[in-house]
């Protein structure tokens, strides 16, 4: 596990971002100034069967991506698709959402990892290419969904960085659990599970990853999965 980053010290300073990153943590700021509404780490779980719903009706999309059905979409994949719905990202762009979203890195985007794709195209909806895109992939119904992660996020950012740290999780926690000595258990298995590159920091494509199997979808999964809260 990597070190903890502290309250005050924002993580930027050992992150080497990519364009697109250092786009997803702008869009990511700029929400981070309007607040969240989320109240406490209770009422992000209460959501978890809708949210689980809601993202499942992505399999559709998810299946026509993956053109010859072998369960996961690969780069040249991804980069038909967005041409084939006339999606106006540069190649360059396709590359960069791929990379982003392999976070397996096998070279093929699972069915969870389609998800984190899908959010981050809607949290760059303000770019007019992500806007178009959004509604060619089929994303309409799925903006309040999308909505929420952005909110939850934007709850456990208590230093509004972009990042989430270890004692910010925690504190999320204990805002909900005060008093109980498992809460510290609880945050720090839920850290781990959305740091995936064990840097000590959550960016928000770790944690949407990690929200997809929070709610119950894996990477094989299909339509009758079944919620593990």
């Amino acid at each position: 596990m990597g070190g903890v980053i502290g309250k005050n010290e924002s993580p930027k300073a050992a992150v080497s971002e990519t364009k697109l990153e250092a786009r997803i943590n702008e869009a990511i700021r700029r929400r981070e100034v309007e607040g969240s509404t989320i109240k406490s780490f209770n009422s992000i779980i209460l959501k978890f069967p809708k949210i689980d719903r809601s993202l499942r009706k992505c399999k559709a999309t998810f299946e026509d991506f993956d053109e010859d059905g072998n369960g996961a979409i690969d780069r040249e994949e991804l980069k038909h698709c967005f041409h084939k719905l006339e999606i106006s990202f540069t190649d360059e762009e396709v590359n960069d959402l791929f990379e982003a979203c392999d976070i397996n890195e096998d070279m093929g985007m699972k069915f969870n990892e389609f998800i984190v794709l899908l959010c981050l195209v809607y949290l760059l909806k303000e770019d007019p290419a992500a806007e178009h895109a959004k509604s060619r992939m089929g994303m309409l119904n799925l903006e309040a969904t999308f909505e929420t992660l952005v909110d939850a996020f934007v709850f456990l950012d208590k230093n509004k960085d972009g990042y989430v740290s270890k004692n910010e999780m925690v504190d999320a926690i204990n805002e909900t659990t005060s008093g109980e000595r498992s809460s510290g258990r609880i945050a720090m298995k839920r850290f781990e599970e959305m740091d995936w590159d064990k840097n000590g920091m959550v960016n928000f494509k770790e944690f949407v990853f990690a929200f997809t199997r929070w709610v119950g979808i894996e990477e094989g999964d299909d339509d009758e999965g079944e919620n593990d809260a």
